[in-house]
């Protein structure tokens, strides 16, 4: 089983030391977002767990305890982008997060460290030539340091709509995407970067822009040195490529503050949450009530073996 921390939630940048602990104990438990008195239990012992893929803006708490996944194969998707605190409210300044990317990846290796420029949303101030430009700089800043670039358009959820109300933020049209795209396909091609784009229908294949799959079997199959036989994820966008995984995040608990999330309602429930956060809890946010529903999650691992191979 593959294991997403998180797409919900930053827990690398806010819920280190709560994920390390579920590491110690190899397990964690898992709300249903759509019945809250529904907890499942997740094994996480090595031997189940083929993958842990983290998403995060700030990684730097975790860097110094990575040893303590020696057991474990993970990759991070890091999120970087040159938004000021308008957009990204509460995250340390870029060139320290610039620092973290680059440490990250002389530990681990650029193959497990994939640049997120994600989203691309455009106003007067953020203009296209705005991240024509940050993109190029940024690009060459990480040439050698990751070997692949992800990027996306702003989606305009309703939740997020009062949000982003005061930055005036436009649609982006299709001229707007293929000069973007374009730009951004030969400056990743003059770092040594491939590039994709996140769970987007247009096609930019005149670019040799790919379709993400950000969980993704092919680079974990790489990284473990054997190969998984995985699903699609059913459960995301129809545009969204990723094979099927567990995200053992909570919605409505980071705070990054950055105002295009989905997973954030509001600052005060998020405020709320995480004043329930307890990091020796199996939960990330709060602990077992006694009208919960506790079970086991049967997992598996998706290791495909050799003589399955040859198998009818």
């Amino acid at each position: 089983m593959i294991i997403s921390a998180s797409r919900r939630t930053d827990i690398p940048s806010h819920f280190s030391e709560w994920f390390f602990n579920r590491i110690k104990e190899k397990f964690v438990y898992i709300r249903n977002p759509f019945n809250t008195h529904q907890i499942n239990i997740i094994n996480l012992d090595p031997e189940l767990i083929d993958c842990i893929v983290f998403w995060s803006k700030n990684p730097k708490p975790m860097i110094d305890k990575l040893d303590l996944l020696k057991d474990y194969k993970y990759y991070f998707q890091f999120t970087l982008t040159p938004y000021e605190s308008d957009v990204e409210a509460r995250l340390p300044p870029k060139t320290e997060i610039i620092e973290t990317f680059k440490k990250l990846s002389d530990i681990i290796g650029p193959q497990k460290v994939i640049w997120r420029y994600d989203p691309i949303l455009i106003n007067d101030k953020y203009n296209i030539a705005y991240h024509i430009d940050k993109f190029e700089r940024m690009a060459g800043v990480f040439k050698g340091y990751t070997e692949k670039v992800t990027f996306s358009f702003i989606d305009f959820y309703k939740k997020i709509t009062e949000n982003i109300k005061l930055l005036e933020i436009t649609e982006i049209s299709i001229k707007e995407k293929n000069i973007i795209a374009q730009k951004f396909s030969e400056i990743a091609r003059n770092n040594n970067l491939s590039i994709d784009t996140c769970a987007e229908d247009i096609d930019l294949s005149k670019y040799g822009i790919t379709h993400a799959r950000c969980i993704d079997d092919r680079l974990i199959s790489k990284i473990t040195g054997y190969n998984l036989f995985v699903e699609k994820d059913k459960n995301q966008r129809p545009e969204c490529g990723c094979v099927k995984s567990i995200d053992i995040g909570e919605y409505n608990s980071c705070s990054n503050g950055c105002v295009y999330c989905y997973a954030n309602y509001s600052d005060n429930i998020v405020e709320n949450n995480n004043k329930k956060h307890i990091p020796l809890s199996p939960l990330l946010i709060g602990d077992v009530c006694p009208d919960d529903v506790v079970k086991e999650r049967k997992i598996t691992s998706e290791k495909v073996f050799q003589n399955e191979l040859f198998d009818n």
